[in-house]
């Protein structure tokens, strides 16, 4: 049996960091810990018939506070502290480990995942009681790991791909001070509490709810080779999120997400009120827009639904770990050098960028969780492919990590995106854009084109063994008719092979937009953002989008009591 390399981006929130010196007086006592406890089992190890060659220690702790409501009332207002711990050991040499992918074997979920809590008190006995008993864990299972691997290169055909297993990367020493969370709840309780009362008065939302999530993750690292790395990031998120049903069935979902440094940075009042009630005022048209029969033709993108679509059709595509397995399809493996895009487009990834058109990134970071420092890594230049995203697993011609191998705690890390942004050196407007997709249409004989305005996701397959293809899940979505009219649409699914969606895109517009989310992949979820200007596409597939079966309620929803001052707005 074999598993399907499924990518899902849930789009969700953001973080931020700053940066100071290293030293003695800054490193944390964790810290220290970590460093004397890797050097003692190094030099024990050290003894073994077969020693480990690299050793890494990585805490992350979590400080999280969550305050959500529903239809005025409120449902949750916790918090919680936690930490965890990832061990990567490894025996044999850079160039063959244990860590080398078996061929032909079921991957072991142990060996891919592994929750290993640790104190929260800085207690330095019962930390390194823990590093201590996990390293001989993993000692013991990395031996194991390597007999295996040496047997599967002996017995399967030789490999494409001779890369090492591991690269060497400078030592790097980098300390943030901890940062703290300062939310005022019951200010906050009394937020998302009215933000979701006037839900309540529209008897065909059936939930509606609103929540803000405040994070700090501090993140200790220190490895055999020398490097400490001590990393701390703030993030809040304001998430609102409703839907309604149509007559048919189908469940019509409305976001609206804001992520921020800093408490203040994320909306007022009145901008989220108003927000709010054109959610209602789009749920209310949905519910009764026309359903999209499956359509192939002319489409413009907004800037965030073509940056998620970027996200899905290139961005997991060129992560460099997928050109060395041999189960992925390594669609763009040969395409170094070659034109994927037209010549006024050029990609980068770039964690090192914090903000843009005024929104925050939620794919920056100062190091990745494998030691490296971040770097801007420009994968196409002006239409031409020119590198992968690295981890620190080589592959041919790229023998190096830049800065982007990332997990989520209790993950291996592997090569994954940070802050996609795309950039066009002619930006058409808007109009221009609608002027191309009516000629289109026109050329075509079709009546009309579709333009994807807003967006919730999307999930991508990259393997070789069942179709490559991807899935972009829209949620505002109109007809552009060849007189210009447009009329809101539901039910479509935006689909489509990357090389043939990618050779389609003809020009951009001059409006950024900016997605952040959570993408979900073989190591964890970890916070990524796309930035893109609307796009021109002169063709695109959709199909129909899946739907419930199960009718709206049969009973009337109950009449709200609030008072009206109470549910129209904030004072």
């Amino acid at each position: 049996m074999r598993t399907i390399p499924r990518i899902i981006c849930l789009w969700l929130f953001c973080t931020a960091f700053t940066a100071v010196g290293i030293g003695a007086e800054t490193a944390s006592p964790l810290l220290q810990a970590m460093r004397e406890e890797l050097n003692r089992s190094i030099d024990l190890l050290k003894r073994q018939p077969v020693p480990p060659y690299y050793l890494s220690y990585e805490i992350t702790e979590t400080h999280l506070i969550r305050i959500g409501a529903s239809f005025g009332a409120l449902s949750y207002n916790n918090e919680r502290r936690s930490r965890m711990l990832d061990v990567d050991l490894r025996v044999g040499d850079y160039a063959l480990d244990n860590t080398h992918p078996v061929r032909g074997s079921i991957s072991n979920w142990s060996d891919r995942y592994s929750r290993i809590g640790i104190p929260i008190e800085d207690d330095i006995d019962a930390v390194r009681a823990v590093l201590w008993y996990h390293t001989d864990k993993k000692y013991k299972r990395a031996l194991e790991q390597l007999t295996t691997v040496k047997t599967n290169v002996q017995v399967k055909v030789e490999e494409e791909d001779q890369s090492d297993d591991f690269s060497r990367e400078p030592v790097e020493r980098y300390v943030v001070e901890p940062a703290s969370l300062n939310v005022p709840r019951d200010e906050w309780v009394d937020r998302v509490k009215r933000y979701t009362a006037p839900f309540a008065k529209d008897g065909n939302i059936y939930d509606a709810s609103a929540s803000l999530l405040a994070t700090v993750s501090t993140r200790q690292y220190v490895n055999s080779e020398g490097s400490e790395i001590q990393t701390s990031q703030v993030r809040y998120r304001l998430f609102i999120y409703a839907f309604t049903k149509a007559d048919d069935g189908m469940e019509l979902p409305r976001y609206e997400s804001f992520s921020a440094f800093t408490l203040e940075e994320l909306p007022g009042d009145d901008e989220v009120l108003a927000l709010v009630d054109k959610m209602i005022a789009d749920l209310q048209a949905l519910r009764d827009a026309p359903v999209v029969a499956p359509y192939a033709g002319p489409a413009i993108l907004s800037g965030r639904a073509s940056g998620v679509l970027f996200h899905e059709i290139f961005g997991h595509r060129i992560e460099g770990h997928r050109q060395k397995r041999e189960e992925e399809g390594q669609t763009f493996k040969r395409k170094i050098g070659e034109r994927v895009l037209p010549e006024t487009f050029s990609v980068v990834f770039d964690p090192t960028t914090k903000r843009i058109a005024g929104k925050d990134l939620v794919g920056a970071y100062a190091y990745d969780n494998q030691g490296v420092r971040a770097r801007r890594v420009a994968v196409v230049e002006n239409g031409i492919f020119r590198r992968f995203l690295m981890s620190r697993s080589p592959i041919e011609n790229f023998p190096n990590s830049n800065g982007h191998g990332r997990k989520a705690p209790g993950y291996a890390p592997v090569a994954r995106q940070s802050n996609l942004i795309v950039e066009t050196s002619e930006p058409q407007s808007r109009d221009r854009l609608k002027e191309m997709l009516i000629e289109q249409c026109r050329k075509e004989g079709k009546e009309f084109g579709l333009y994807f305005e807003d967006i919730q996701g999307g999930f991508t397959i990259t393997g070789r063994f069942i179709p490559n293809a991807f899935n972009v899940l829209p949620i505002m979505v109109y007809r552009i008719y060849t007189d210009g009219r447009e009329e809101l649409v539901r039910g479509v699914d935006l689909i489509g092979t990357p090389l043939t969606a990618f050779s389609r895109i003809a020009a951009a517009d001059d409006r950024i937009g900016v997605f952040n989310g959570m993408c979900g992949a073989e190591s964890g979820g970890v916070p990524v953002s796309a930035v893109s200007p609307g796009i021109f596409i002169s063709q695109i597939e959709v199909q129909k989008k899946p739907k419930s079966q199960e009718r709206r309620p049969i009973l009337d929803a109950p009449p709200s009591e609030a008072p009206e001052e109470e549910t129209g707005g904030l004072l």
